[in-house]
C-alpha cells in the first residue's frame, strides 16, 4: 500500500490521505489557536486580502517543530508518516493559516483587473516560491520548498474554495526549471528572471493537464509536490458558509539550495 501511494503521488503530483483519527486529536487541540489567529486585529491588518474574502495567514500558526501548539501534542498521522518515510522532513515551520470566506475572491482598490480576473477564471493559478520583484514585477525564484501539505481545520461545502492543482504539471515546471537554471550555480538562481519562461509554462499546463478540486473535510489531508501549478478556486455566488470561512492549515517545509532540488523525486 505504502508503494501504491508513493508512485500515485510522483506519477500524478498530489495524493490524498483518508480521514485520520490521529490527525483530528491533533485539529481538535490547535484549532482554538488557529481560528484565533484569523480574529487578531494585528494579524488581520497583515494578512486579510481581496476585500476581506482571504485571510492569508502565513506563518500565523504559532507551532513548534513537532507541529505541536501549546499542549497538542506533535503532528501525527497517515500523512505525515508517509513523509517523514519518503522525503525525510520532520520538522516543520510555522503553519499558513489560509482561511477562505464568502464572496472570494473580492477585489481590493490597488488590484488590477487583471489580476483579479486571474483569480476568477484561472484559480490564482501559480508556482510557490516565484515571487514577483521589483515595480515590473517580474518573477525570480526566492525559495524552496519541499511540498506543500494541507490539512482542512473546518467543515466546509466542497464547493467552497477548494485548492486546485495540475495533474502533471509538477514534471512541465520541472522540465522549466532545470532547461533554465541547470547551468547555472543555485547561489545565482534568484538573479534569474523566470517571468517569460514561466508564462509559457502556464500556458502548456492549462492545456495538456487535468484541472483537478481537492475538497477536503477535518482529519484528512492532501500532499502537493513542490512543483506542482496550484491555486485556489472562487467561492460559487451564494453558496452558505460559516463564520470562520473555509479553513486550512499548510506546511511548506524549505529546502536547502542545492542543484539536487531540480532533481529529486
Amino acid at each position: 500500500m505504502a508503494e501504491t501511494t508513493r508512485t500515485a503521488f510522483f506519477r500524478t503530483g498530489w495524493i490524498r490521505f483518508p480521514f485520520d483519527p490521529r490527525l483530528t486529536c491533533w485539529l481538535d487541540a490547535i484549532r482554538p489557536a488557529a481560528l484565533r489567529s484569523a480574529r487578531d486585529p494585528d494579524q488581520r491588518r497583515r494578512w486579510l486580502r481581496h476585500n476581506g474574502t482571504w485571510f492569508v495567514g502565513v506563518g500565523a500558526l504559532p507551532n513548534g517543530t513537532d507541529g505541536a501548539v501549546d499542549e497538542s501534542g506533535p503532528l501525527t498521522g497517515r500523512a505525515v508518516d508517509f513523509i517523514s518515510r519518503t522525503m525525510g522532513v520532520t520538522s516543520w515551520d510555522p503553519g499558513q493559516v489560509s482561511i477562505c470566506y464568502r464572496g472570494y475572491p473580492g477585489r481590493d482598490p490597488q488590484e488590477s483587473e487583471a489580476s483579479h480576473r486571474y483569480r476568477q477564471n484561472r484559480d490564482a493559478a501559480h508556482f510557490d516560491g516565484l515571487h514577483p520583484v521589483g515595480p515590473e514585477r517580474r518573477r525570480h525564484l526566492q525559495e524552496l520548498h519541499r511540498f506543500i501539505l494541507g490539512i482542512p481545520l473546518t467543515d466546509s461545502p466542497a464547493e467552497a474554495a477548494p485548492f486546485v492543482v495540475w495533474e502533471g504539471s509538477h514534471e512541465l515546471m520541472r522540465d522549466l526549471f532545470r532547461r533554465t537554471l541547470g547551468s547555472i550555480e543555485p547561489t545565482r538562481w534568484h538573479e534569474i528572471d523566470m517571468t517569460d519562461v514561466y508564462h509559457r509554462a502556464r500556458r502548456k499546463t492549462w492545456s495538456v493537464c487535468t484541472r483537478r478540486e481537492i475538497p477536503a473535510r477535518p482529519g484528512e489531508a492532501y500532499l502537493v509536490h513542490r512543483m506542482a501549478l496550484h491555486g485556489m478556486a472562487p467561492w460559487p455566488a451564494g453558496l452558505a458558509g460559516s463564520e470562520d470561512g473555509r479553513a486550512i492549515v499548510y506546511f511548506r517545509p524549505t529546502a536547502p539550495l542545492a542543484r539536487g532540488w531540480l532533481d529529486m523525486p
